[in-house]
């Protein structure tokens, strides 16, 4: 556990992941563009996740979310045995993951921007009128972050959601 820690995942951990998966545009950013869009990739998972996260910080000192104490390991039935637990001096391969995938679309924009209520139409002759769509949101979701991190985010009542 680093306390000066700024990303949960390394420019080395990343361009593996992707190598791996085939994504090659990762390839042509330079060692800077990578380390900035893993830096705004973990901000985005601190300001979506940290209360949502199971488990405890491991410290109060420490920069991250991660590492975490007493949450639960998502492949096991929950009970009082050590192993039921993630180990508290990991960052689950998960939030890993979530943290590169992210750092790709971070890589090309802004994974938060600054929202108005989203416009449905707007027509222009002689006046001008403007429609807004009730209750919908203009904020994009990434479900494959979605579904990596659910299994260790708090139950909510419904899917775990992360929006930019």
């Amino acid at each position: 556990m680093v306390s000066g820690a700024e990303s949960y995942a390394t420019t080395a951990q990343a361009d593996t992941y992707f190598s791996n998966i085939g994504t090659t545009p990762w390839a042509a950013l330079t060692t800077a563009e990578k380390e900035q869009a893993l830096r705004r990739a973990t901000n985005f998972m601190k300001q979506t996740f940290r209360s949502r996260w199971n488990g405890y910080r491991k410290t109060a000192t420490q920069a991250l979310d991660w590492p975490r104490t007493e949450c639960p390991r998502p492949d096991e039935l929950y009970g009082e045995s050590t192993e039921a637990w993630i180990e508290d001096t990991v960052v689950p391969v998960e939030v890993r993951e979530a943290c590169i995938e992210l750092a790709y679309r971070a890589a090309s924009g802004n994974l938060l921007e600054d929202l108005g209520r989203a416009v449905a139409s707007e027509s222009v002759s002689g006046a001008v009128a403007v429609s807004y769509v009730n209750g919908g949101s203009r904020q994009t979701t990434y479900e494959a972050v979605n579904r990596l991190l659910a299994p260790l985010l708090k139950a909510s009542g419904g899917i775990p959601m992360a929006r930019a």
